[in-house]
């Protein structure tokens, strides 16, 4: 694998985290204080907007209290210039919130980004604030042995290069795995939240509801940006809204112990939706995430500055072959 098809793998991988820490930055906070059972809300009628919030407020809450589940996630968006055509991801594994955490394994069309020698699936493991993707054997033969490339989402946030991005990136790590306690937080803020009504999701019985938001009203409710200064928070809003995200759309399938157990969420850019379909289970599940061992690790972002301080291709340390 030459060096320059990593560093665009690496690079593309920096936008996912982006992407995915803009779409899930949101904190729950007090949202699920409501006392009523979801099971006790009508299942054979449209619901109210107070039964409506009472079962979402009652979800929120016992994802919280589970801080970890299954997760079957598959994730396409638009690629190439003008969106044409469309890239996949697929994610299957376990994940955890408070603290973030996630061990996965990942495949798709996007992985690969037209690169033929890149690796047909990835592991991916998220713990203490950096993403590690384990690139294989043939990799590990060209990096004197380190398999396991590290993303360190606050250097990351470092090389994005505005304040308002770095504060904003770092204040909200925490969210960086799609927690979907704090996506039910978010669904409670918006304005035009709807019950569809019941339906199957995985052959059981659920209920199925939606809702909408801005850039803007997703930034209002978003608690993790009072960390910015009124101008910073501007700034950022500005560059989101430079960058063409239009919004965001949120379907949330609820079963009747209360849990969500499918989310599907869009995020409108100029080049099309980036669409997120999340299945849960095994709410409570065993989350237990270690770091890969240092020595079979290489960071992407170190390397990429040596690289640059080396001339880019000129270098000979590890990895600097074709």
């Amino acid at each position: 694998m030459g060096m320059s098809a990593w560093k665009r793998a690496g690079v593309s991988l920096t936008a996912v985290a982006v992407v995915a820490g803009v779409a899930g930055c949101q904190d729950g906070d007090e949202s699920g204080s409501g006392k009523k059972k979801a099971a006790e809300a009508p299942k054979s009628q449209v619901q109210t907007q107070g039964e409506i919030t009472e079962v979402i407020q009652a979800a929120y809450r016992k994802t919280s209290e589970a801080k970890s589940a299954k997760v079957r996630m598959t994730m396409s968006m638009p690629v190439g210039a003008g969106g044409g055509g469309e890239g996949t991801v697929e994610l299957t594994g376990v994940q955890g919130w408070d603290p973030a955490v996630m061990d996965v394994t990942m495949k798709g069309s996007a992985l690969s980004a037209g690169d033929p020698d890149a690796p047909s699936q990835v592991r991916m493991v998220l713990v203490d604030n950096a993403m590690y993707m384990d690139m294989g054997a043939k990799q590990a033969a060209e990096m004197d042995g380190k398999r396991w490339m590290k993303l360190d989402f606050k250097a990351a946030a470092e090389i994005a290069g505005s304040e308002a991005m770095k504060k904003q990136m770092t204040g909200s790590l925490e969210n960086m795995n799609q927690d979907p306690a704090q996506q039910l937080a978010l669904l409670l803020d918006s304005p035009n939240l709807k019950h569809i009504g019941p339906e199957k999701v995985d052959g059981a019985p659920a209920q199925h509801y939606k809702g909408t938001l801005t850039f803007e009203e997703m930034a209002d409710a978003n608690k993790s940006l009072e960390v910015l200064s009124e101008k910073e928070r501007k700034e950022l809003v500005a560059n989101v809204k430079k960058a063409g995200v239009k919004g965001y759309d949120t379907e949330l399938w609820v079963n009747e112990d209360n849990f969500p157990v499918k989310m599907v969420i869009g995020i409108k850019t100029p080049q099309g939706t980036v669409d997120m379909t999340a299945h849960y289970s095994d709410y409570g599940a065993k989350a237990t995430v270690q770091a890969p061992p240092a020595k079979d690790t290489f960071d992407l972002f170190t390397m990429l500055k040596e690289l640059e301080s080396a001339g880019a291709d000129g270098g000979t340390g590890p990895g600097s072959g074709s």
